[in-house]
């Protein structure tokens, strides 16, 4: 079991790992979508999730992966009714790659954040 450690990703503000590589495979915290240099939340849903998405796939690509090596995404949402715009962005993110997925509405999230996602994804 390896913790990814990388100064071009935020050191978590919690006790936890951002990402851990086992056996090859990627097991990638719960992101939210803050502007990583900044820590600035973006306004609105699609921004949000534009966000969260990048940051995931810079952890991926520090991990010596890529988006289009993800398994499955497990999306976090504030409220059910913020799924199509979600699923727009994602979609356009991802384009032909299809990986498993839930979205669950949790109600509130971490500093005002609308999403949340975390990822597992192979070397």
């Amino acid at each position: 079991m390896k913790p990814l450690i990388s100064d071009k990703i935020p050191t978590p503000r919690g006790h936890y790992s951002t990402c851990i590589e086992h056996n090859g495979i990627l097991y990638i915290a719960g992101q939210l979508p803050y502007v990583p240099v900044t820590r600035e939340i973006p306004e609105g849903i699609e921004a949000q999730t534009k966000q969260v998405l990048e940051n995931l796939e810079l952890i991926l690509t520090e991990a010596g992966s890529s988006k289009n090596k993800v398994l499955q995404m497990r999306i976090y949402v504030t409220s059910i009714e913020l799924w199509d715009k979600v699923n727009q962005v994602y979609a356009d993110f991802f384009e032909n790659h299809k990986p498993a997925r839930i979205v669950l509405p949790v109600g509130a999230l971490h500093f005002g954040s609308l999403i949340e996602i975390e990822a597992t994804a192979w070397v």
